[in-house]
């Protein structure tokens, strides 16, 4: 091993309220206390931030010409948790873009509030 990893980075508008936005959907602690850089951090440490990019062009999925470039995954166990999700996405800001149509496993792709593409995928669930 080389390194390990310590975070990761998305490149945003706002960093606070994109932060908001994962930290509604992962429970995780918010520091906005930079307007520049906003961090999320799991109670095992694992984090996930946001910095600041004024010229932010979003991705729009799925346009090759503006590719997603990074996206985030998401599980939930049932299509039924799914559709619960999609209404809590909504809620907090995320833009609706696809669904994969599975009746027992499958995903649904989102945006967030700067444009991100992420997905809620549904029994994908692997046991450890």
């Amino acid at each position: 091993m080389i390194a390990t990893l310590q975070c990761t980075v998305i490149d945003c508008p706002d960093p606070a309220a994109l932060a908001a936005f994962y930290g509604e959907i992962l429970g995780w602690r918010v520091d906005d206390s930079d307007p520049e850089w906003a961090t999320l951090t799991a109670g095992d440490g694992r984090r996930l931030a946001f910095q600041l990019a004024p010229d932010h062009r979003p991705p729009r999925w799925p346009d090759p010409d503006r590719p997603q470039q990074i996206h985030l995954d998401f599980d939930v166990e049932t299509r039924t948790d799914a559709e619960r999700a999609q209404r809590e996405l909504i809620a907090l800001g995320a833009t609706f873009l696809h669904d994969s149509g599975g009746e027992r496993s499958g995903f649904r792709v989102f945006s967030d509030p700067a444009g991100h593409p992420f997905c809620i995928c549904y029994g994908q669930m692997q046991e450890d």
